[in-house]
């Protein structure tokens, strides 16, 4: 089990696989694994699509900024965050507060491959593409690696490789 200094947040855009990377992550350390849009989706006791379609992008955001002040309380652990937490400077704030920040990045074809088949990324309904996915991965690259204290690049890596390539780089940031 490590002895983290503090949270490993794991963002980028949606897709990129940090869901699937924070779990490999927690697991190799042997420390917990949060999902801010499962924590949203507890806590509100419906889906994201339905809190967009209902309550509107900024209302999420809101309930985004929230969970943050959640998970400042628990112990160090891996934290898959949604892809557009980073886009509100508050909750960059918070997150260097209480941890490093990790871009998981990946080409818009990527993504598409991982997201075409989805139908709960609220952002991309009626947008299913390469070149909206490219054109809104273009408007939050600024803020992702403003954020970001280090990138990795996912394209080609499960995973477990991804996890590996976060511990090798990484490993003197995230541990006590």
């Amino acid at each position: 089990m490590a002895n983290l200094k503090g949270h490993v947040f794991l963002t980028g855009f949606m897709g990129v696989g940090k869901s699937s990377t924070s779990k490999a992550l927690s697991r190799m350390l042997g420390v917990s694994e949060k999902d801010t849009d499962v924590m949203i989706v507890e806590k509100e006791g419906c889906a994201i699509a339905k809190i967009f379609e209902k309550k509107g992008e900024e209302y999420f955001r809101s309930l985004e900024t929230g969970i943050l002040d959640d998970i400042k309380k628990l112990r160090p652990c891996v934290i898959s965050c949604g892809g557009g937490l980073v886009l509100r400077e508050e909750n960059v704030k918070k997150m260097k507060e209480s941890g490093k920040i990790v871009l998981l990045s990946a080409t818009p074809e990527t993504i598409y491959s991982h997201v075409k088949d989805s139908q709960s990324r609220p952002l991309l309904n009626g947008n299913m593409n390469i070149p909206y996915i490219k054109k809104l991965m273009s408007q939050r690259m600024p803020k992702y690696i403003a954020a970001a204290d280090v990138i990795i690049e996912t394209d080609g890596f499960n995973p477990k490789e991804v996890a590996d390539k976060i511990v090798d780089t990484y490993l003197k940031y995230i541990l006590k």
